[in-house]
């Protein structure tokens, strides 16, 4: 049942998200150069002398004193000052007004974390949206993914599925619509956990394919967990059976796990059949006396007591396992004239998992493969398409604002969650200054940066994908590989003239022995004759550039400092664009994950007005 609207958290009034989106769109005016430039042409463009007033020393040092690992935190005491940064006016105290140079670092950093996510004041907390959308209802017990999983994912599927749960619930749906769903984690992880009906479209068929992959997985993980219930089983068995003499034979066999039907077998081999799900015993009785048989009937109901517990166990892995998983064993298929232990044992879980079907029909997850676009028709793609939340775990480039339009546009969406990635990707409609207002670019989105005609361009959509929490734990940029690259540059446009290629170097760095060797493979990548370039003469570049090498650390520090404040427009484009339809009762920007886990780590949530159910 629908909650009435209300009870959701405050949020950001349109007013204020578009107030916010100005500030940040004025100070990026003023330092957007910085990441509009790329590393590769760092020396052969002289970025440095054009961007940047300090030494290098200077810059890293008051970096290291406001940068990186002070932005960690939030603003605090120092926020009054920040403050007054923000009128036009003390913009020179920043960068020159004249050579438009970055003067002083520290403001620069202090503007930067002054308007990142966690400062700006735009973010509903996270656990704010669940307790409203989760209300009196308690939270379902979570199954841990980290053995099927690597941590990165297991970190978002948990958090994120848990929320769209909770959103399908405060809407009273349950078909859920990952969009770029990839192999399929969070779908099938929503489906198995929560009993969410969920369609998984990604435009790739290796992703779909992949999505089977991680059934595989699933699978190999509950025979990991069986086998550890077996042997703890027989364990159990053998002490009790110690602990008490008895003056009969008892013999205990295991249930042949050779699959009975061998054709069906074959025709599905990724099945499971349930004598691999349950651990059952068969008991033959070999002596006849009364004691024997008594001790025979103790023995066989302590047995299927802790058979009983361990079936509560299987059931729940047996409910996370997809519909194919598994196939139930069929006891007519029993080669015994009469019902011995092991098949009343087999029946029984055979009609538990009956049970257990039928209470989760819905439970179901179905990947499909399209390309979506902001006018891609559902109903062409899903038959039976009801009302149900859309999601998007790190969908790419212009996938996630075309996530966002057809949450808008679509009557049967009721809520969306979506986290964006690969900013670098997006389409820009002032880009190139192409004149297409009909086309569905990625960026911008709302109107008033339509109206300003506002642009970040690749270099600096790249640099907003830099990950500013790792680096302030220590997983520092790859300074090297990034000086290698921009040496190899100067030699190209000064030995052989070129100044652009469709080609590129790719990850000749970690392949190459040395600089020399770095520089000789990556000519043959370029397909430039590295032949009348002596070894002497590539390493006469290197000693030219080597002492610079802080330059360029320092400038891709300033980038990484200036990330947040890039994916802060990013965001706050697609929350006001959301803020200015109609049909929206509520949206925000919500951190889902931890930033060093995960840095992409904000989602884009919306639930559509009551008169839209």
């Amino acid at each position: 049942m629908s909650r009435p609207p209300g009870a959701l958290p405050p949020q950001l009034p349109p007013a204020a998200a578009a107030g916010t989106l100005r500030r940040v769109a004025r100070f990026l005016a003023r330092a957007l150069p910085l990441c509009r430039a790329h590393t590769v042409e760092f020396y052969t463009r002289g970025l440095w002398d054009r961007l940047v007033a300090p030494r290098p020393a200077a810059v890293l040092e008051a970096l290291r004193a406001a940068g990186p690992l002070a932005l960690r935190r939030p603003l605090g005491e120092a926020s009054a000052a920040a403050a007054a940064l923000w009128d036009d006016d003390m913009f020179s105290n920043v960068f020159c007004e004249n050579s438009k140079k970055l003067i002083n670092v520290h403001l620069f950093a202090l503007a930067a974390k002054y308007y990142s996510l966690s400062n700006v004041g735009v973010c509903t907390p996270l656990e704010d949206v669940l307790v409203a959308l989760r209300g009196d209802n308690q939270g379902t017990a979570g199954i841990k993914t980290d053995e099927f999983m690597n941590n990165k994912k297991s970190h978002e599927v948990q958090v994120m599925s848990e929320l769209v749960d909770n959103m399908a619930n405060y809407c009273g749906i349950k078909q859920v619509i990952d969009i770029g769903s990839g192999k399929g984690y969070l779908s099938s992880f929503l489906s198995m956990q929560y009993n969410l009906k969920v369609y998984g479209i990604d435009s790739s068929n290796t992703n779909t394919n992949g999505a089977h992959e991680r059934n595989r997985k699933l699978k190999k993980h509950w025979r990991a967990y069986q086998s550890r219930g077996r042997a703890n089983l027989k364990s159990q068995r053998l002490e009790k059976a110690n602990d008490r003499p008895v003056e009969s034979e008892i013999k205990c066999k295991a249930i042949n796990e050779k699959p009975l039907n061998n054709d069906s077998s074959l025709q599905n081999q990724d099945q499971v059949t349930i004598q691999d799900l349950v651990p059952s015993c068969g008991f033959t009785e070999i002596a006849t006396s009364e004691t024997s048989r008594q001790t025979e009937v103790d023995l066989v109901a302590r047995t299927q007591s802790d058979e009983s517990k361990l079936s509560e166990e299987v059931l729940a892995i047996l409910n996370i396992l997809p519909a194919d998983a598994v196939e139930v064993f069929s006891s007519s298929q029993c080669n015994c004239g009469e019902l011995c232990e092991e098949e009343k044992v087999q029946r029984k879980m055979a009609s538990l998992k009956a049970k257990a079907s039928k209470s989760s029909e819905s439970n179901l997850y179905f990947p499909l493969t399209s390309c979506i676009t902001a006018e891609t028709e559902l109903g062409d793609i899903i038959t039976d398409l009801e009302d149900c939340v859309m999601v998007g775990l790190h969908t790419c480039g212009d996938l996630a604002a075309n996530t966002l339009r057809i949450f808008t546009a679509k009557p049967e969406i009721k809520a969306v969650c979506s986290v964006g990635c690969c900013y670098h990707l997006l389409s820009e409609q002032f880009e190139n200054q192409e004149d297409c207002p009909e086309e569905a670019w990625g960026f911008p989105m709302c109107q008033y940066l339509k109206d300003m005609g506002w642009c970040c361009g690749r270099n600096a959509r790249m640099s907003a994908c830099l990950a500013l929490e790792r680096v302030a734990v220590g997983q520092m940029l790859p300074t090297e590989s990034l000086f290698y690259r921009a040496v190899l540059q100067v030699i190209i446009e000064e030995i052989y003239g070129v100044t652009k290629s469709d080609r590129h170097v790719g990850k000749t760095f970690s392949k190459s022995a040395s600089f020399v060797d770095y520089v000789r493979k990556s000519l043959k990548k370029l397909e430039l004759d590295d032949s009348k370039l002596p070894d002497s003469c590539i390493m006469d570049y290197y000693e030219k550039y080597k002492h610079r090498m802080n330059e360029l650390e320092a400038f891709n520090m300033l980038k990484v400092v200036l990330a947040p404040c890039i994916e802060v427009l990013i965001l706050l484009d697609r929350l006001c664009y959301l803020k200015e339809q109609d049909n929206i009762a509520w949206s925000g920007l919500v951190k889902l994950f931890d930033p060093v886990k995960s840095p992409r780590c904000y989602a884009v949530i919306a639930l559509k007005k009551q008169s839209c159910f």
